[in-house]
């Protein structure tokens, strides 16, 4: 006849077989449970016939247990999936709302021209759009950047570089970086400066990248330029003429690309940038308010219409802006065998010594955005018609400030233009 089992025995009987395995213990324990069997103090020759099956059904019930914990699991992270994806697509839409088409902005044909022309040649050196409030400057801008074909890069790349002739490198293709700078960013932000997350968790000195390395193949926008404290201003128009972003600072020496097309926009009647400072950006846009009423009501329509339904408004326009790509992308290929004639040359340059207009860079980025403006127009040879296109937009920033004179600066380039080459 079989006793009840005493859990008080079993404390004493594995207290007494401690030194056992835990193979041979099971095994006591089981056949004491199972079969109330006498156990001795020696050990008993294992009845593998007995233990066998007791094992297998252990390790199967462990197994389905496992199995449908991880079943659960994997549910249960499927679930938090989907919900996470679908709160990042709501906070991609709020963080990123759509853009409104290039190929849609009416009017202000110059801003857009300058726009294109940089972004086909970079070396032009930016472009610095001043008007009224209201005009559009920061929708063109947005509208550009989101213009632009994807670029490849290596792969987790901090500073977007382009890919080398290495076959072990990743490689990826981005969205072209568009960085807004805020007004009240700090030195450290722009340039960048020690990682101190690193420093303090793992003892090295690390170098945490700014906005410049961001920006990087892409584009930097500066709204309120004027605005903006003149130590930064120089720091990004050095490194838009350099390419390079030099940072020394807390033992850290590091130089990096930097190779961005620099766009400021500001209200002139918030204050105008430093003469010096002003003849750094490539290109100066005056942007003025639409005075013809039919114009006005078509600008209204057409953002009303887009705000009602962006996703709509943008496919209507997709086909013209797949078109503009295209061509600026034809244009970036071409550039490089642009020409332009001596004479010219010379017309341009003798335009800058006839303007006053301090030092060369005037000369220089004339001559690059004719270039630009041919290719863009699918042209080998720039003609004077090209000239004429560009010199009002490169020239009228870099004149001297005569506060007794009447004539506006681009009407004086224009003037001299026409007089000149004619």
């Amino acid at each position: 006849m079989k006793k009840n089992w005493n859990w008080g025995l079993t404390k004493n009987y594995i207290k007494k077989y401690k030194n056992l395995s835990l193979l041979i213990l099971f095994h006591r324990i089981m056949k004491k449970m199972v079969f109330n069997v006498k156990i001795v103090n020696d050990p008993p020759r294992l009845n593998f016939i007995f233990i066998l099956p007791c094992f297998l059904f252990v390790f199967i019930l462990c197994f389905l247990i496992c199995f449908y914990s991880l079943l659960c699991t994997k549910g249960i992270l499927d679930i938090k999936k989907e919900i996470l994806n679908l709160e990042n697509m709501t906070e991609e839409k709020k963080i990123n709302p759509p853009i409104f088409p290039f190929t849609a902005i009416v009017g202000q044909e110059e801003m857009k021209l300058a726009l294109q022309l940089n972004v086909i040649d970079p070396k032009i050196g930016g472009v610095m759009i001043m008007g009224d409030r209201g005009t559009g400057k920061s929708t063109t801008i947005r509208a550009i950047a989101d213009l632009l074909p994807e670029i490849e890069v290596v792969k987790d790349n901090q500073f977007n570089t382009a890919p080398s002739e290495d076959l072990n490198e990743e490689i990826v293709k981005i969205k072209t970086p568009m960085i807004d700078l805020p007004l009240g960013a700090t030195e450290d932000r722009v340039c960048g400066t020690i990682d101190i997350e690193k420093a303090l968790t793992d003892g090295v000195k690390a170098f945490e990248p700014g906005l410049l390395a961001k920006a990087n193949r892409g584009i930097l926008y500066v709204d309120e330029v004027n605005l903006l404290d003149d130590h930064l201003v120089d720091i990004l128009l050095d490194s838009a003429a350099s390419g390079l972003n030099t940072v020394e600072r807390e033992g850290i020496s590091i130089r990096h690309a930097a190779r961005f097309v620099l766009v400021g926009s500001g209200n002139p009647e918030e204050g105008e940038l430093r003469p010096q400072l002003l003849d750094r950006f490539g290109m100066h846009a005056v942007i003025k308010t639409v005075k013809d009423p039919k114009l006005r009501v078509r600008v209204v329509e057409e953002r009303t219409l887009f705000d009602l339904n962006p996703e709509e408004w943008i496919n209507k326009y997709r086909e013209q802006q797949e078109a503009l790509k295209t061509r600026i992308i034809a244009a970036q290929n071409l550039i490089s065998s642009v020409t332009i004639s001596d004479d010219f040359k010379l017309k341009i340059s003798q335009v800058c010594s006839e303007l006053d207009v301090d030092g060369l860079r005037g000369d220089i980025v004339t001559n690059r955005a004719a270039k630009a403006y041919a290719a863009f127009n699918n042209r080998t040879e720039v003609e004077i018609g090209d000239i004429e296109k560009v010199i009002t937009l490169c020239l009228r920033h870099r004149l001297r400030k005569d506060p007794l004179e009447t004539i506006d600066s681009g009407d004086k380039v224009q003037k001299l233009f026409e007089e000149i080459f004619d």
